[in-house]
């Protein structure tokens, strides 16, 4: 159902979320800078950017149409991404101007994570894996493959 035919026109992620800002270039600079993306495709001046982290890749989209950036004290949304070293990243993203809104907290179920919010207000949380916990250690549950 989910199978990732290769297309050079999109990123090869199974799962691309696609941010709306209000300046795309200052964003993906942005964004490049502080959290350490790549940009993979531009289209247009000011239209789009694909932007890669790893295995993981996000569209920056302009405002048009019905796509309008994230609002002041609504939280429609996060995106999750992993890192290896939780610390290092954190210092690069506060360097670039990133307002924390979760100081970096190790959880049961085997994370470390920090929150942050980027130039437009976008959530972004940050995790790096401390340890391979099974779930129902800590109150979740696996379910079979289907």
């Amino acid at each position: 159902m989910y199978t990732v035919k290769p297309n050079r026109s999109v990123p090869a992620a199974g799962v691309v979320p696609v941010l709306t800002y209000p300046d795309v270039r200052r964003a993906v600079a942005w964004l490049t800078d502080a959290f350490g993306f790549e940009e993979r495709l531009r289209i247009g001046d000011g239209h789009r950017s694909q932007l890669v982290a790893g295995e993981g890749a996000v569209i920056v989209a302009d405002v048009g149409g019905d796509r309008r950036p994230p609002q002041p004290n609504h939280v429609t949304h996060s995106v999750m991404v992993r890192v290896e070293d939780l610390d290092s990243h954190r210092e690069r993203s506060i360097q670039h101007g990133a307002h924390i809104v979760m100081e970096p907290t190790t959880f049961d179920f085997g994370e470390r994570q920090y929150v942050v919010e980027d130039l437009a207000g976008h959530r972004w949380t940050f995790s790096e894996t401390l340890a391979d916990i099974d779930p129902g250690d800590w109150g979740g549950e696996l379910l079979p493959a289907q």
